[in-house]
Parts: C-alpha cells; sequence; structure tokens
C-alpha cells in the first residue's frame, strides 16, 4: 500500500510516516516496480503501536523499540508494563479530577439557585449573611466550615455549625486550622436543637447522615448539601490522619470560593477582592 494510506489508517501525516522511517522507529519499506514505496500491514501494525507509546509519553526511539519488541515476541514485553501501569494511575486521577470538578461544578449551580432564592429585593448593608453549617457529630467538618467561612467572610457573614448529636471538636480539626493560623482551641460541639428559633440565610449540610435528619428551619428555603468524606474515619499514623483533616480543608476551602461570592451578590453586595487564599 502507499504512504498516504498507511498515515490515514494510523492516523497521522505522510510526513510522519517518513520521519519515523529516517529515524529508524520504521524499517525501510519495499519498493514497488514502479520506484514508490510498498507498504504492507505489519507496517501499520507497527505505526499504530508506535503512535500509541508516544501518546503515554515516550521518546520515539524507545517507542519503536517497545513495539518491535511486542510485535516480534506477540505479547507486551516487560518493559512496557510499568509503563502502561503508570498510565492506567494516570487515567484514574484524571478521573477522579474530572469527578471532582463536576461535583463542584453541580454546588455551584445549586449555590446559585440558592442564592437566587435568598436575594433580597432591598439590600441591606449591615445585616451579615447568615450561614448554618450542619453534620452528624459537630467535630470536624462543620466545624471546619465554619470556621474557614468566619476567617474568610469577614463581617458580611455571620456563620454557625451544628450536629445531629453533639459530641466533641476533633483535634485534627483544631490542628489543620491551627496550620492557617486560626485558633479554634476554644470551640465547643454544638446541638442543632439550640438553633431552631433561628432564621439563616443558607443552612449546609456536609454529610449524608446530617442531609437525612436535618430539621427544616423556619425562614431558611435554602438548604444545601456538600457530601463531604468523614476524616475522623481514617485510620492509621497521626501523619495520615492529619493529613486527612488537610485533604477535608481544602475541599471545603474549594466550595466556599463560588459560595461567598454568589452569597455576596445575591445580598445586593459587591464582591470584595481577597488576596489571602482559602486554603493554605
Amino acid at each position: 500500500m502507499r504512504i498516504g494510506e498507511v498515515a490515514r489508517r494510523v492516523g497521522i501525516a505522510p510526513s510522519a510516516v517518513r520521519w519515523y522511517e529516517d529515524a529508524g522507529v520504521l524499517p525501510p519499506p519495499k519498493r514497488g516496480t514502479n520506484g514508490y514505496r510498498d507498504y504492507d500491514p505489519s507496517d501499520v501494525a507497527r505505526l499504530r503501536l508506535v503512535a500509541s507509546l508516544r501518546r503515554l509519553g515516550l521518546a520515539p526511539v524507545e517507542a519503536g523499540r517497545l513495539a518491535r519488541l511486542c510485535l516480534d515476541h506477540g505479547r507486551v514485553d516487560l518493559d512496557l508494563a510499568p509503563v502502561l501501569a503508570d498510565q492506567r494511575a494516570a487515567i484514574a486521577r484524571q478521573r477522579d479530577d474530572l469527578d471532582r470538578l463536576e461535583a463542584e461544578l453541580l454546588d455551584l449551580e445549586l449555590t446559585m439557585a440558592a442564592a437566587g432564592r435568598a436575594r433580597r429585593t432591598t439590600p441591606v448593608p449591615d445585616a451579615p449573611i447568615r450561614v448554618l453549617f450542619v453534620c452528624t457529630h459537630n467535630s470536624a467538618r462543620s466545624q471546619i466550615a465554619e470556621a474557614l467561612l468566619e476567617r474568610y467572610g469577614g463581617d458580611d457573614f455571620e456563620v454557625c455549625s451544628a450536629g445531629t448529636e453533639a459530641t466533641r471538636v476533633n483535634p485534627y480539626a483544631v490542628r489543620v486550622l491551627a496550620e492557617l493560623g486560626i485558633d479554634w482551641s476554644g470551640a465547643r460541639s454544638k446541638v442543632i436543637t439550640e438553633f431552631l428559633d433561628q432564621q439563616f440565610d443558607y443552612v449546609i449540610t456536609v454529610c449524608d447522615r446530617a442531609r437525612e435528619t436535618c430539621p427544616v428551619f423556619p425562614g431558611s428555603q435554602n438548604t444545601l448539601h456538600w457530601g463531604l468524606d468523614d476524616p475522623s474515619e481514617v485510620e492509621g499514623t497521626d501523619e495520615q490522619k492529619l493529613a486527612a483533616f488537610r485533604r477535608t480543608q481544602v475541599e471545603i476551602s474549594s466550595r466556599l470560593r463560588p459560595f461567598i461570592e454568589v452569597a455576596l451578590r445575591a445580598a445586593g453586595r459587591r464582591s470584595t477582592v481577597r488576596t489571602r487564599p482559602l486554603s493554605g
């Protein structure tokens, strides 16, 4: 077959076929009676494998070597196994990143819808936006969320947190917040019944169980749900547990960024520029 047909089947330009020949990746083809290059199906198979390996990040010569070994032996070469394993791991990471991005986009859509319901027809400049974070024990996720929004929302927000059951503030939550310069050592775990007679602009549940059992607050039709994994369930060394709480802090911070901006706009206030990052 002619070079144009090879290029079409592989999905590359004819000039790339010639380049692979010049680089020694593709063996020199036979010449037909008319003097033109004459390729066979094995050349197409080799080039397809080389192109796939190149997309995995291999250099041309290394891709050609591994392709030759695979085709000559009729099986995956041992040198190729780690490359494939690394690529599978990279794909898994990308899938996780896409899942997180999809969740953040969904959160943003729900936040914008809630903000629309909470939009004040007559802005009240001095009235803070009241937010209540709810989880099961008010020991970790809701405490971290309260502390972060209190810090970065400033005077525009009045923030509380509570649990469907009260226990104690997890010491790892206190440590993670301390890394950001937030002293949370005096915080206590609170039960949700303490707030039933209060009105909130937003009630945000941060665990599935709290979402199912959270009562309806008077005057608040804006309940959001952020399904966060419980860092308290992580077992292991002290550093592994602390790392889990750090991940929770980063995830909450990423959700707070759009929430703060949207809530401020819904309240008829100008979005303030924050130079300090939400996560450290």
